[in-house]
């Protein structure tokens, strides 16, 4: 049976997200087989808005990572240009990830992992810099299961997150992002967490269903020198296959000085080992979601978690560009459910609810 809610959401990635229009050229990427039903929504309605070549392909992560085990080195040192060629012809570009096990490649070969992550990088660098481009996720019994829920609370917790009213949440936005633009000093405060750092002169940005969907966050980026403290994350973190739980990060003067995950602190420090900016932060971020309040396992909808922050390892994005550099990009989530948000010495967020009267329509309802 067809589900509306698949239509729906097709409208809002394709109307609201990439605003596709006649004459566009149009990749929709799905990573497992499980999002056709998506797919075929999105390839039409991108056909009936006018665009002149729609494309779709479909990987699986469970041949993908093949590549890590078995490739010699000379073989991923081989750069893909027929699909960089592609992508330098598309004016849009639809993601999604429809995986059932996120734990794919926990005992993949890592270095081989980052060595072609890096290699890549082009392909991602022109689709994020040269297309109108959204990432997004469908339900699968795998997700659902990470997500601790039955796969119609799972799917009914996805589409109430995803099928809401970009418009009107933009304009909630708005007052947050200003905020963040006349700020200078942030401080973070909650059990083991006392963080400080400047984010003067670097622009907030709004994520309001453009990139992602779901979507609804304010994000902008530390002075790259200026982090100072340290910061327990309490929402557990998968990253290279591999899931992370309660990582502590101490900080001096921008740079991660000690990194801990209980058992898993010699792969969270060989991530960070990556290059020199993986160990300095690109991005501090504000969820502001109204429908998103419980982890699942996925940082697509984690980052998102209304009450939550996330304080980024890695690449900083160029839209709020601290000038860091690196292959790491790793979006670590603290819910401040029991913690503080303070502005230039202004309390503007205690125990995950705004108390700013300009902010307070951003707080979900009860």
């Amino acid at each position: 049976m067809r589900d509306p809610r698949v239509a729906e959401m097709a409208k809002v990635l394709v109307d609201y997200s990439t605003r596709i229009k006649k004459g566009d050229r149009v990749l929709i990427a799905a990573a497992g087989f499980e999002a056709a039903p998506l797919v075929k929504e999105l390839y039409a309605l991108c056909l009936q808005r006018g665009a002149e070549y729609v494309e779709y392909s479909f990987s699986v992560p469970e041949i993908d990572r093949q590549l890590y085990n078995l490739a010699s080195k000379k073989q991923l040192e081989v750069f893909p240009q027929h699909k960089l060629d592609f992508y330098k012809t598309l004016t849009a570009y639809i993601g999604i990830s429809a995986g059932e096990n996120s734990m794919v490649n926990a005992t993949s070969n890592q270095k081989a992992m980052v060595a072609y992550s890096k290699l890549t990088r082009p392909l991602v660098d022109q689709r994020v810099k040269h297309t109108k481009w959204v990432v997004t996720r469908y339900p699968t019994q795998g997700s659902a299961q990470e997500a601790r829920m039955s796969l119609d609370e799972y799917e009914d917790y996805l589409f109430g997150a995803c099928n809401i009213d970009w418009s009107v949440e933009s304009k909630k936005m708005e007052k947050l992002k200003k905020l963040m633009d006349k700020t200078d000093k942030v401080r973070l405060k909650g059990p083991d967490t006392d963080l400080t750092f400047s984010i003067k002169g670097i622009q907030g940005i709004k994520c309001d269903g453009r990139y992602n969907i779901p979507d609804g966050e304010v994000f902008t980026a530390p002075v790259r020198d200026s982090v100072q403290g340290h910061i327990t994350y309490n929402c557990p973190t998968i990253y290279q296959g591999k899931e992370f739980n309660n990582i502590r990060l101490e900080f001096k003067d921008g740079k991660i000085i000690k990194a801990t995950a209980g058992e898993m602190t010699k792969a969270l420090n060989e991530i960070l080992d990556t290059d020199e900016g993986a160990r300095y932060v690109g991005e501090f971020a504000v969820g502001v979601n109204p429908n998103i309040r419980v982890p699942m396992r996925n940082i697509l909808f984690d980052e998102k978690i209304s009450g939550s922050i996330h304080f980024t390892p890695g690449q900083a994005y160029d839209e709020a560009d601290n000038g860091n550099r690196s292959a790491v990009h790793w979006d670590m989530v603290r819910l401040m459910n029991d913690g503080e948000i303070w502005f230039d010495d202004r309390l503007i967020q205690k125990q995950g609810l705004f108390v700013l009267s300009e902010l307070e329509a951003l707080n979900p309802e009860k």
